[in-house]
Formats: C-alpha cells, structure tokens, sequence
C-alpha cells in the first residue's frame, strides 16, 4: 500500500524537474544501448560468427568418417571412468593435409571425435554435429562456446593463433556420462 492515494488523472500532470531528468537518462541510455548492438558486431571483437545447415545425423557421421580415413596420422588411447569401471579407448588423431580446409568434429555421447591437430596460422572451417543429444563445445580456457545439435551442421571459421593443447568440454548436460565428455585440439 502506497503512503498516499495519487489525486486523479495523476498521469496528466507535468513532470517534475526531477522526473524530467530520470526521463532523458533513461532514453539516452536506452538509445546508446540500442546503437551499441550493431557498432559492437561491426568491430569484430564478439563471438565468431557461424554458418548452419540441416544435416542427417547419418550424412554427417559418413563425413566424419571419411575425413578420419584421409587425415589419420596416428590413434591416442584415452582412459575414461564410467562409475567404477575404467576404460581404455583408441581415438584417431587427424592432421588435416595441404588444402584440406573442412574437417569435421562428431559429439555423441559421450566423446568428441576425432582429436585434430592443427596448424598454427591456419584458417579452418570446423564442421559439428551432434549424433543424439544436444552437447556443448567449450573450447577451454578461451571459453569460447557454441551449442550442437542433432541434425545440424555448425561450422565454424577459426584459425588457432597460439600452440598447445586445448581441451573441448561439452557444457550443456547430455546424460549420465556428461562429465566425462572430453576432446583435445592440439596446435603445432
């Protein structure tokens, strides 16, 4: 309850200076904001931008593998937990060769595959779909983050500016193995 009762038609009397100021604060702000929005985009200092098409999940997958049968220099062996049990699984590393441009990173639960090599320096389109759940690619520690799905082909332009290992994790909760989904982007 308010302290007082406004008189009638309250809305129909001037603005006080007080008020008046609040006012043009608050639509200056709200136009710089609005303007900031397309000014920011044209800096180029957000997000990569992205390119998206509707892919089967079968299509993609045939891809994936195509690209690992052309690219594979060497397989890594990855121990992961499932509760109790440790398992021991062999993963492709892929080296995309001379032109190669596309290559292709398939998430299904609950792995990231293949694990790519890639060159410092280098413009590449990664191409990612998703093969049941919905999963995340955070691209760690550059925290830079896109989400996958099924039946969609994300691909994104990126060229790796520093070398190293960098780990992918999968940032958006996708079952029970959740946890344990976890690639790697090695740059020479």
């Amino acid at each position: 309850m308010s302290v007082f009762i406004p008189e009638r038609n309250w809305w129909a009397q001037p603005l006080g200076k007080d008020e008046k100021l609040w006012l043009k604060v608050c639509v200056l702000t709200a136009i710089i904001l609005f303007l900031m929005m397309p000014l920011y985009n044209l800096s180029g200092h957000q997000n990569p931008s992205h390119e998206g098409y509707k892919v089967s999940p079968e299509r993609f997958n045939q891809l994936t593998e195509d690209f690992v049968a052309k690219n594979k220099v060497r397989d890594e062996v990855v121990k992961q937990r499932f509760g109790t049990t440790e398992v021991e699984m062999k993963i492709p590393v892929v080296h995309p060769g001379p032109g190669v441009k596309d290559i292709y990173l398939r998430a299904r639960a609950w792995e990231f595959y293949p694990i790519l090599e890639l060159e410092e320096g280098r413009e590449y389109r990664v191409h990612m779909s998703s093969m049941d759940y919905q999963h995340g690619f955070s691209l760690q520690p550059q925290n830079i983050n896109f989400q996958i799905l099924s039946g969609y082909d994300l691909v994104v332009t990126m060229t790796p500016r520093e070398t190293g290992e960098f780990y992918v994790i999968c940032n958006e909760y996708c079952a029970l193995g959740h946890h344990t989904m976890i690639g790697k982007i090695i740059v020479k």
